[in-house]
């Protein structure tokens, strides 16, 4: 490549700065952040002058102009309109959060009718290269347990509507949730991005069922998935570290959003 490839970030708190930081270092040769569209354009600017100076601040309606790819690292509230900018002008979003993807049902149509497409960051999830293998099959079930620090779960507004409270951790494992994945992205939309990618990698939103728990021993939230398929069965697990900046968001985010860039314009491909 001659030229770099140009990178977008929609949204820029501790997941985007992490980005910008490493992008502006020069992790990825081919690539270079080009601009960032915020929430607070005035907080996105001040950060930006000492994190990335070259990079643009622009509203998310001019940040496909400045970009060949976006990086959406915003909310699963935000989701939604990122994706509508940034397909509707043809562009590829690399997304994160997809817990919003279920409040965006048009978007493989957006995509298809604009000459957009999609990429879903998944590092946190183990083993998808193998899901989508035995998809090509029949999987009988997929089950995801998830177990998340007390105080990952403590102001989550259906945790406190079930009667729980964690802001005093309890002494052992609770369960606060079984149910679809569906389900699970609308209650828990902050935490449950794997939920999404699980099911769209899967056998969808409705088939793929889902089991959280409260558990005050693990030092970072950890996923084990359980498949049941005709050409192999799994059982994968993923242990998560906090991020030291946010302890509220898995240190594995960044690196899975560059690992997914780098796929863009590496030679060698590894994994379907």
């Amino acid at each position: 490549m001659t030229e770099q490839m140009r990178i977008g970030l929609a949204g820029f708190g501790n997941v985007g700065q992490e980005l910008a930081r490493r992008l502006t270092a020069g992790a990825i040769a081919e690539m270079r952040l080009a601009a960032i569209a915020a929430r607070d354009l005035a907080k996105a600017r001040d950060a930006a002058t000492r994190l990335c100076p070259d990079a643009v601040v622009v509203p998310l309606a001019e940040l496909p102009d400045h970009a060949d790819v976006v990086v959406e690292c915003a909310t699963a509230d935000a989701f939604p309109q990122i994706a509508r900018a940034v397909l509707g002008a043809g562009k590829m979003l690399v997304a994160v959060s997809v817990g919003g993807l279920p409040n965006c049902p048009e978007l493989a149509d957006l995509a298809r009718r604009h000459g957009g497409r999609v990429k879903v960051a998944s590092g946190a999830l183990p083993g998808l290269d193998l899901i989508r293998s035995v998809k090509e099959g029949t999987i009988r079930s997929v089950r995801l347990t998830t177990r998340l620090r007390p105080n990952s779960l403590a102001h989550e507004p259906y945790v406190i509507a079930q009667g729980f409270d964690f802001t005093t951790p309890p002494p052992a494992a609770v369960k606060v949730f079984e149910g679809s994945a569906g389900e699970a992205a609308r209650q828990f939309p902050r935490h449950f991005n794997v939920a999404v990618t699980l099911s769209l990698g899967g056998i969808g939103f409705e088939r793929t069922m889902i089991e959280v728990w409260c558990d005050p021993a693990v030092p970072g939230t950890v996923h084990q998935v359980d498949v049941d398929a005709e050409d192999a069965n799994l059982t994968l697990i993923s242990r998560n570290l906090p991020s030291p900046t946010n302890p509220r968001t898995s240190r594995i985010v960044a690196p899975s959003i560059l690992a997914a860039l780098r796929a863009l314009v590496d030679p060698i491909q590894v994994g379907s």
